[in-house]
């Protein structure tokens, strides 16, 4: 399938390496129900307030110390997109098609760092810190996080609402309408929180989807 002039304008203007196999497979997605697979490149829009989850090179001011993770509420931000990776201890490999159930990582596109947690205090509200942590070969536990579908969905695709619960600590990824008074363009807070509610629901957005690798 060729690349779409979205999927072009994105590769280009994020800097992404075009030599592993992303040229002659990646799409745009433009409809619901499109399948999720290993090396998608997306934005995760949290359901109930439409804030995409976010990242930027500044670091949190009180905890870790680590990379801010945020929700944000512009749509066009090239700082929202994310690549789904499998663990390095499985045999999954680009273009796989995605469980529920299944333990995945999500690598910031910008800065190459991981969606991370542990047990620091998140800033506003004091639940659990959700930050950006390690690097393409610096990756731990605290990076992986279990894909759960809501309803009666196997796989994961775009029009499915799914939590992503932290393994190390058992916390949903979890975002409210808290913001953050010193962070400019009204970001929310994103932080983990210990038990299924409402506002731990997300869905894949906008992004460049890799179709599901035929098996022989």
């Amino acid at each position: 399938m060729a690349i779409g002039f979205f999927s072009l304008a994105v590769f280009l203007f994020l800097g992404l390496d075009l030599d592993n196999g992303y040229a002659s497979s990646a799409s745009a997605a433009s409809s619901e129900g499109v399948e999720i697979t290993y090396g998608t490149v997306l934005k995760l829009m949290h359901e109930r307030t439409k804030f995409r989850l976010h990242s930027h090179d500044v670091p949190y001011g009180s905890g870790s110390g680590q990379q801010s993770v945020t929700g944000f509420p512009n749509v066009d931000d090239a700082n929202s997109y994310w690549i789904v990776r499998p663990v390095p201890e499985t045999s999954a490999k680009q273009g796989d098609s995605i469980k529920s159930g299944t333990v995945i990582r999500l690598q910031h596109m910008r800065t190459r760092k991981w969606l991370h947690s542990h047990l620091h205090a998140s800033p506003i509200t004091g639940n659990q810190e959700v930050s950006c942590f390690g690097g393409d070969n610096n990756s731990d536990t605290g990076d992986h996080w279990r894909l759960l579908i809501e309803g009666s969905g196997k796989t994961w695709k775009q029009d499915q609402r799914v939590r992503f619960q932290h393994i190390d600590t058992g916390a949903f990824l979890h975002s409210h309408d808290k913001k953050y008074t010193r962070i400019a363009g009204g970001q929310q807070e994103v932080c983990g929180v210990g038990e299924k509610r409402a506002d731990n629901v997300w869905l894949a957005a906008e992004g460049v989807y890799l179709p599901v690798t035929e098996t022989n």
